[in-house]
């Protein structure tokens, strides 16, 4: 299995909808980290030049997803920084450590798509199937 995901065309206009896969849930979930910062700009023009680590837990993978997530995009609110590769560890079921790598947000250097608000609830799921997880996602813009 090749992990990716896919841009869901149909979303709502004030959406940015996605399916993500991967061999292993730490994987899936660095590919989610990735989709989102596509939703923004190239992640082509991401220099790595800074690492953030933090850590999220949840109640469910769901939860779990939508934490990390959600403290990807606080993180880009608040320290001005795109991000582009995740390191992610999940420790028992539900608690996640990551070391995020980006630079600092260069208007002139980033080209500025859109700017994703929040991770939403709204048909996010989180499942495990023969080739490895699935997830699906929907970004408030």
């Amino acid at each position: 299995m090749i992990a990716g995901f896919k841009i869901i065309e149909e979303g709502a206009f004030a959406d940015f909808e996605f399916e993500a896969r991967a061999e292993s849930v730490e994987e899936l979930f660095a590919v989610c980290g990735k989709a989102v910062f596509e939703a923004m700009t190239d992640l082509s023009k991401i220099e790595l030049k800074e690492t953030i680590k933090f850590e999220v837990e949840g109640a469910s993978l769901e939860d779990l997803l939508f934490a990390f997530l959600a403290e990807l995009i606080y993180l880009k609110d608040v320290k001005k920084i795109f991000f582009r590769e995740f390191n992610v560890e999940i420790e028992g079921s539900y608690k996640l450590k990551c070391a995020a790598k980006g630079e600092s947000i260069d208007r002139g250097k980033h080209d500025l798509r859109t700017d994703v608000k929040a991770v939403t609830y709204h048909k996010l799921k989180v499942a495990k199937n023969d080739c490895g997880f699935n997830a699906h996602v929907i970004l408030d813009l």
